[in-house]
């Protein structure tokens, strides 16, 4: 597994480190011993702040279901200190390209120190929901979003997947918002088909956010119905009993 081979202990300030508790917040570890990271727990990047650096078995198995090949031309929108980006790289391998992008400077500063030894990456600080991307095979968007961002769903290729965590709604005390995680693929230029993975609890994706589409988010995770998306369409004319979710120009769809 590609995991084996990256050394979580790069992609994290210097430890002693704070490692998730099941219970919720945060276990500092003994000492600066690096055998801490390897469990499958997220580990604290800003414990203050509750940002982690996820779970490796939840966002590789993530990532698997996007059908990862060597080669491939690979987006990660937050990519935090780089370490899921690097898990793209492994993948992808030397003739492939994986391009980042963190929107806070600090962790994209962070991310490329860390990532410098792979030629196939590149990495930017920036608004990952705004910027135009290189056409892709896959795009990991490892943030809560209100909405498809217009860029994710242009930049794929025909036969390109989507990770897309939808999220509404932060957790009490804290900036995690809950909801579910979609595998979106691309048909042609207006359709793709659409499912849901899983549920998510998940850091917010700044630039793809707003309170109009977070309303529309809350109100069809509340009623439920997700498992039941099979499509994306961009288009207004999807009749509404056929949406779970509407936005401008775009529908999630039921079979």
């Amino acid at each position: 597994m590609a995991l084996a081979v990256i050394p979580r202990e790069r992609f994290l300030p210097t430890g002693p480190w704070h490692l998730a508790r099941p219970s919720g917040g945060y276990l500092p570890t003994p000492d600066d011993d690096p055998v801490y990271l390897y469990q499958d727990v997220p580990v604290a990047i800003r414990p203050e702040r509750h940002l982690n650096n996820g779970q490796p078995s939840f966002l590789a198995g993530l990532i698997a279901r996007g059908r990862p090949a060597r080669g491939m031309s690979a987006v990660h929108v937050g990519t935090g200190t780089g370490y899921y980006t690097a898990l793209l790289a492994a993948f992808a391998g030397e003739e492939g390209r994986v391009f980042g992008i963190e929107h806070e400077p600090e962790l994209a500063a962070l991310a490329a120190e860390a990532l410098a030894g792979l030629p196939q990456v590149r990495l930017v600080a920036g608004d990952g929901a705004a910027m135009p991307l290189p056409p892709a095979d896959l795009i990991l968007v490892n943030a809560g979003a209100a909405r498809p961002a217009e860029p994710w769903l242009d930049a794929l290729k025909i036969g390109g997947r989507l990770i897309l965590p939808l999220t509404a709604g932060p957790l009490p005390g804290t900036p995690v918002t809950r909801g579910a995680v979609f595998l979106i693929e691309r048909r042609d230029a207006r359709h793709y088909a659409a499912r849901c993975l899983s549920p998510t609890l998940i850091y917010p994706c700044a630039g793809a956010r707003d309170p109009e589409a977070e309303r529309a988010l809350a109100r069809a995770l509340a009623a439920g119905g997700q498992d039941s998306v099979r499509s994306l369409e961009r288009t207004d004319t999807i009749p509404e009993d056929r949406c779970w979710l509407r936005g401008p120009g775009w529908c999630l769809a039921y079979g």
